[in-house]
């Protein structure tokens, strides 16, 4: 699969934040793929996927890189990823010839170690959160328009009447779910028929990988 080029784009093609519950309601029976076709055609090149490698989150960057869609993806790299999720950073990047950025502290472990004190994660979860996280979240974001996230209906009834799109209050950009109706079950079945690449920490039972 060769490497595809993120196309320019014009902002005045977006819709208006009042259509957009009409356009998240003419999505429901859609696929997939065609939500995504269609946030790539609205917004790209300034749409992008952060990802942290979870099942959901292999579903869409294989849509995105078997479908040769123009869209970015990047990763909230801690320093404190798993090895097994380092290498299936890396293992996707290669399937898919795609490159997932590593949106990163400013702060090196080291240098947090420093500042901060030996473990912050431990001490400190909060802190180390924001610095590690919600920081590097926000830049990762900056330039883009919309972003696309892994979310599901049936995670949680916070999620149970999520949109297809909609309007991201906290980072002022569109926001597109194009699995929000799929089940566990849909996530992992479209994986093995796939043969998708997923973090063998799953298999044992690990509720986060990041």
């Amino acid at each position: 699969m060769t490497a595809h080029t993120i196309p320019s784009g014009e902002k005045s093609s977006y819709p208006d934040k009042d259509e957009l519950l009409s356009i998240s309601l003419g999505l429901e029976g859609e696929s997939a793929l065609t939500i995504l076709q269609w946030a790539a055609t609205t917004f790209s090149p300034r749409l992008t996927f952060a990802t942290g490698f979870g099942a959901e989150g292999c579903v869409l960057i294989d849509l995105i890189g078997r479908n040769q869609l123009p869209i970015d993806i990047f990763t909230l790299d801690t320093g404190l990823y798993f090895r097994e999720t380092y290498m299936l950073w890396s293992q996707l990047e290669e399937i898919y010839d795609i490159k997932i950025r590593g949106a990163r502290s400013k702060l090196t472990l080291e240098e947090q170690a420093a500042e901060h004190g030996e473990a912050l994660w431990e001490r400190e979860p909060d802190t180390c959160c924001h610095l590690r996280k919600v920081v590097p979240l926000n830049e990762g974001l900056e330039g883009f328009d919309a972003w696309l996230s892994a979310i599901r209906r049936e995670q949680s009834p916070t999620r149970a009447n999520a949109p297809i799109v909609s309007w991201d209050e906290s980072f002022s950009l569109f926001k597109i779910n194009p699995l929000v109706n799929w089940s566990k079950k849909d996530i992992w079945d479209y994986i093995r028929e796939h043969d998708i690449p997923f973090n063998p920490l799953h298999l044992h039972g690990y509720p986060s990988i990041g």
